[in-house]
Parts: C-alpha cells; sequence; structure tokens
C-alpha cells in the first residue's frame, strides 16, 4: 500500500521559473488517495531560487514542502542525494525543476508499482504515443547509445536510460551506495538497482518538453563522456 508519493526535485538557477513547476506539482491529484511529500534541494543555486521556493511554501501550505540546501554547488546527482536520503514515502519519483516532464504522468509510472507488478518504473521519452518536442538530433542519438551501452552492461532491455522520471521503492534506492554528483546519476542508479536480487523494473511512455540551451538546459557533451565512463565502472566492472 502506498500512502505518499516523495517526489524529489533538484534546482538549480530556476528560480524565474521555478513557480510553473511548483504548481504543475500542486494540481496534480494522485491515484488512490496517495499523498504527496515534496522535496526541494536547491544546489546553491546564484539567481532567486531559494527565495521563490519559500515564498511558494508559504503561500501554498496545502502543498507540503521539505526544502533543503547545499553550501556549495555539488551537482545534480548530489543534489538528489541530498533528496532521496530525506525522503520519507513508500515510494519516491525523480521531477526535474524546469518544464521538460509532466506531473500530470504519475499516474503512468504508478500504474504498474498498483498493479503490484513493479518495484521501479522508468518513464521512457521514446515509447508510447505522447507528445514530445522535436530537438538536438545528435543528443536523441547519444542518449540512445547511452541507453544501448547500459543495457548491454545491466542485461536490461530499457529504451531511455537517460530519463529524468525514475520511480523507485523507497527502500530500495536508499539502500544503494550512489557516489555520483553530476548526471552520472542515472547509468549508476540503473546499474547497481538492477543488481538488487528479484528487483521488478518496469517502462513506460511518457510525453517530453525538451528545452533548449537558450532555454535553460543543461547537460552538455561533457556529461555524455561522463556517462560512458559511469556506464563502465558501475555496469562493466561493478564499481
Amino acid at each position: 500500500m502506498i500512502r505518499t508519493l516523495s517526489i524529489v526535485m533538484p534546482a538549480y538557477n530556476e528560480g524565474p521559473t521555478i513557480h510553473r513547476i511548483l504548481d504543475k506539482v500542486r494540481a496534480v491529484n494522485l491515484p488512490n488517495g496517495i499523498q504527496k511529500e515534496l522535496i526541494v534541494v536547491n544546489d546553491c543555486s546564484k539567481d532567486n531560487t531559494e527565495d521563490a521556493v519559500l515564498a511558494y511554501r508559504d503561500a501554498h501550505p496545502d502543498l507540503p514542502i521539505h526544502y533543503l540546501k547545499h553550501p556549495v554547488n555539488q551537482g545534480k546527482g548530489a543534489a538528489l542525494h541530498t533528496g532521496i536520503a530525506a525522503a520519507t514515502g513508500e515510494y519516491l519519483i525523480i521531477q526535474d525543476a524546469d518544464l521538460e516532464y509532466d506531473p500530470e504522468e504519475y499516474h503512468l509510472l504508478l500504474a504498474p508499482v498498483l498493479a503490484g507488478h513493479a518495484d521501479v518504473v522508468y518513464g521512457s521519452r521514446f515509447t508510447g504515443g505522447n507528445a514530445h518536442r522535436i530537438l538536438f538530433f545528435w543528443h536523441s542519438i547519444g542518449n540512445k547509445m547511452l541507453t544501448f551501452l547500459s543495457n548491454a552492461t545491466t542485461n536490461l532491455n530499457l529504451t531511455d536510460m537517460e530519463t529524468c522520471y525514475k520511480l523507485f521503492r523507497r527502500d530500495l534506492v536508499q539502500s544503494l551506495s550512489l557516489k555520483e554528483k553530476r548526471f552520472g546519476f542515472e547509468p549508476e542508479v540503473t546499474a547497481k538497482i538492477a543488481r538488487i536480487p528479484g528487483v521488478r523494473i518496469y517502462e513506460v511512455g511518457i510525453s517530453y518538453y525538451g528545452r533548449t540551451f537558450e532555454e535553460g538546459k543543461k547537460i552538455g557533451w561533457r556529461d555524455g563522456f561522463r556517462a560512458i565512463y559511469c556506464i563502465l565502472k558501475f555496469g562493466l566492472f561493478k564499481g
């Protein structure tokens, strides 16, 4: 039985727009009366992210927001480590602070869990008939190559290892020793969750409303090379 879903949201320099994703999270009605626990981790933003989150929390007490912050910038993965450790819900989902993923689709990821089939659910941007913004040919090829390499080392058949939307049974993901502080989090958590005996991993199609770099997208080609290193380290060599 799921009483609470923890929503872990890393944030870095999202001050001007973070209220929009908070509105979307607040508006979601989860199935079966599941309650929301939102954990926002500010990774030492240089803008007004902190003021924006705290003002939103004060104005909307109906949305439980647990606000945490890093004294120095450490990276998205480090923010996720902090948020995961603070989660108390039976399940947790990762939600970026931008507007690329739609919280209205939490129910899609929860469905295999509520049906009693899954412990972990990934939301795939490359399957299903949901809306996808058309951007960055080479970026999409890179994502598919990273997923292929990850699958080759984990023996999974995911279509989108790099997706933000990952839903975990909380006790499972909190049992992992996670080390990657930037975008290497994705291949590391995938490799380590796949090694848990008997874990049931599912995948569902989701929408994707991608941002351009001018609109605030932060991942770059260096992160792709780091991801390859992490796939080999944590998948092939069991780092």
